[in-house]
């Protein structure tokens, strides 16, 4: 029988990953969709789907009777709007995957450190690019000592919802902590773009790593980094490197993002996410990541739950 969950955010996030859990997994059904705009069309969609909603936001969910049987709930709101959604539900006890920057619980990537946080009573997804670039920090952190790590998210200006354009610092901020704590940099920094080409252009992330070493085993490093890659597209099929990894050797006086000389290796990563067309256009890889991502966490973090019930 699959686990009852609820879904905080009737748009495009909370809307895609409303699908996803419907489409994909065994394991989870939605027992509720939350918003708090009446007209929204997630929570149209959803009532066409026999699904409860409220548009009373946390306050509306925990009165559904629906709530009862709820075992996890997803937050797609804002980072603002998850402090306050997790203080209400804290009392009852259910684990929270918080889509949003909020980033009050440990930093989640599926591939790098999920099973690091399974008991975790509130794991964050971190960011779109995070999801998109932290793996890759990582896997060259697994094979040589990454001393700075930047990565620019660029995704169509029409898969950005009021969420996302609110959060733009917050995206920053917790996407360069990821780079850092999950990924295995020393420094991280993040940049995103918001593009408003027509036609709608895919979600593409650069991730440019410097490594402090006069020689880098270039094979052993795109190797991690290609094993990486089908990790990811294990839950994200559309994710794909756009050419193979380069390598450049750098010496400089002076990096301004370390703030002292620099001499070694620059190694960039060149991606591109295509969404699966569940909710929005597959130009949204930006959520298809983030709502695959929260998918696979849940599933595990359920798993884990059930077996200790058991």
């Amino acid at each position: 029988m699959a686990t009852p969950v609820a879904i905080i955010g009737s748009g495009n996030i909370g809307t895609d990953l409303m699908f996803k859990v419907k489409r994909l997994s065994d394991q989870l059904e939605v027992a509720a969709l939350v918003g708090i705009d009446p007209a929204s069309d997630g929570l149209a969609r959803a009532k066409r789907l026999g699904i409860a909603t409220t548009s009373d936001g946390v306050e509306g969910l925990v009165k559904l009777p629906e709530f009862a049987g709820v075992r996890l709930v997803f937050d797609a709101t804002s980072a603002g709007a998850h402090k306050h959604n997790y203080e209400v539900l804290r009392e009852y006890g259910l684990p929270m995957v918080d889509l949003t920057p909020a980033a009050i619980g440990p930093y989640v990537v599926p591939p790098v450190n999920l099973d690091a946080h399974l008991g975790a009573a509130n794991v964050n997804m971190v960011t779109c690019g995070g999801q998109a670039t932290t793996p890759i920090v990582a896997a060259m952190s697994a094979v040589t000592p990454v001393a700075y790590a930047e990565i620019v998210a660029s995704i169509a200006s029409r898969s950005a919802g009021p969420g996302t354009r609110a959060n733009i610092d917050e995206f920053t901020e917790t996407t360069a902590r990821a780079l850092e704590v999950v990924g295995g940099a020393e420094r991280g920094k993040a940049v995103i773009i918001l593009n408003p080409a027509e036609p709608a252009m895919k979600m593409r992330d650069t991730v440019f790593c410097l490594v402090e070493q006069s020689e880098v085993d270039e094979s052993a490093v795109s190797a991690s980094v290609e094993d990486m890659v089908a990790q990811v597209q294990k839950y994200v099929p559309g994710y794909r490197l756009k050419q193979q990894v380069q390598f450049d050797p750098v010496d400089h006086p002076f990096v301004p993002a370390l703030g002292r000389a620099f001499r070694g290796v620059k190694v960039s990563v060149f991606l591109e996410v295509t969404g699966a067309g569940h909710y929005l256009p597959d130009y949204a890889g930006n959520l298809d990541i983030m709502t695959s991502a929260a998918l696979r966490t849940a599933e595990r973090l359920l798993e884990l739950k059930e077996g200790a019930a058991r």
